[in-house]
């Protein structure tokens, strides 16, 4: 790859991962106090869980539109 390129990947996949950890933090706000030990392993988890929920929704997306439509 050329090297813009190459930038222009990375400058996507750190968009994705601050996205995630920022929707992962709120979520964690409300169940762990944001000055806690504890919060950015929570985060962590959480922004592992949501990554993880949102492969398998565009995994699955054309048999939940199939579904959602009742032609399963």
């Amino acid at each position: 790859m050329e090297k813009a390129q190459e930038v222009r990947v990375s400058d996507m996949v750190n968009w994705i991962v601050r996205i995630l950890l920022i929707l992962a933090g709120v979520i964690a706000g409300w169940f762990v106090a944001p000055d806690s030990n504890r919060f950015d392993i929570i985060q962590m988890v959480i922004a592992l869980f949501l990554f993880a929920f949102f492969l398998a929704v565009a995994a699955f997306w054309p048999s939940l539109v199939r579904w959602r439509r009742g032609k399963a």
